[in-house]
């Protein structure tokens, strides 16, 4: 039987006035103990889902000693690229602000996202503290207010079927008749030169990114959704730039494995958890 986990919901952040929920996941016995954190991004194609999508691999990580901190961010169609990046850097921010509350381990800070979740989690983990990624108002010692005098830099990003291109994608989407796919980007994305300017391998290759931190890139064989060739586009941009890289192909699953029980879903959260050890043991 696996370890007992405590999860905890609470309000982190409150931009244009709109209450954003985390769900803390830490292994019960440890509270008073500071544990390393990964920041948990859902996909949901900018526009669907909430905190408890990665619930397995989240209390996978948790069991293995990790603090998670799953968040809840502005989507689509209410709110437009970037109002999501911005939360996902301010909830590097929140984490910082309340480490002493939290028992976490500040020293290392890992980023995971999962589909668009991914390339939220890139595109802020690559320029977390630009001005677009200022502004969300934190929850801190009972009031909400910006803290971007707070580094949001993370240890390491950890990409499960990132859609690190979306314009790419939305071309995709468009030629292969995906009806969904096309319009959640045109909920999210002002326009076509938005999605073209959220590019994670254009701003990398291009020299934009402010931070390239240690990577880990999870791609199904069986993805439906993210073309093999967006991220293949993603390896090539960090290589190009000398960032350290690692990619690990599931031939035979589906997009979002990782979100329901099977072999190949153990075997990722065995993975993730690795890397994110490793990383933490080398001081990124």
């Amino acid at each position: 039987m696996g370890a007992d986990i405590r999860e905890t919901d609470e309000v982190w952040a409150r931009p244009q006035g709109v209450d954003l929920l985390v769900r803390l996941y830490r292994e019960a016995g440890r509270e008073g103990e500071r544990l390393p954190v990964v920041i948990s991004v859902h996909g949901g194609a900018w526009n669907h889902f909430d905190r408890t999508a990665g619930a397995l691999y989240q209390r996978a990580l948790a069991q293995a000693g990790n603090l998670v901190v799953a968040i809840d961010f502005r989507q689509g169609p209410a709110h437009q690229h970037p109002a999501a990046s911005a939360d996902i850097a301010a909830a590097v921010r929140w984490v910082r602000c309340n480490a002493v509350r939290l028992n976490a381990d500040v020293t290392c800070i890992g980023l995971l996202g999962s589909s668009s979740g991914g390339h939220l989690a890139l595109f802020a983990g690559t320029q977390p503290n630009v001005d677009m990624h200022q502004g969300t108002p934190l929850a801190i010692d009972g009031a909400f207010v910006p803290r971007d005098d707070v580094d949001a830099s993370v240890s390491y990003l950890v990409a499960l079927w990132p859609v690190s291109d979306p314009y790419l994608r939305y071309r995709y989407a468009k030629r292969a008749g995906i009806e969904r796919l096309r319009e959640a980007h045109e909920r999210f994305f002002a326009d076509e030169a938005a999605m073209q300017a959220a590019s994670v391998p254009r701003l990398v290759t291009a020299g934009e990114a402010t931070h390239l931190p240690p990577l880990l890139v999870v791609h199904p064989g069986e993805d439906g959704n993210v073309p093999l060739e967006i991220t293949f586009d993603l390896l090539r941009a960090w290589q190009y730039r000398r960032g350290y890289v690692e990619y690990a192909h599931f031939p035979d699953a589906p997009h979002a494995f990782g979100y329901r029980p099977s072999a190949a879903s153990t075997r990722l959260q065995a993975l993730i958890i690795d890397f994110c050890a490793r990383m933490r043991a080398l001081g990124t």
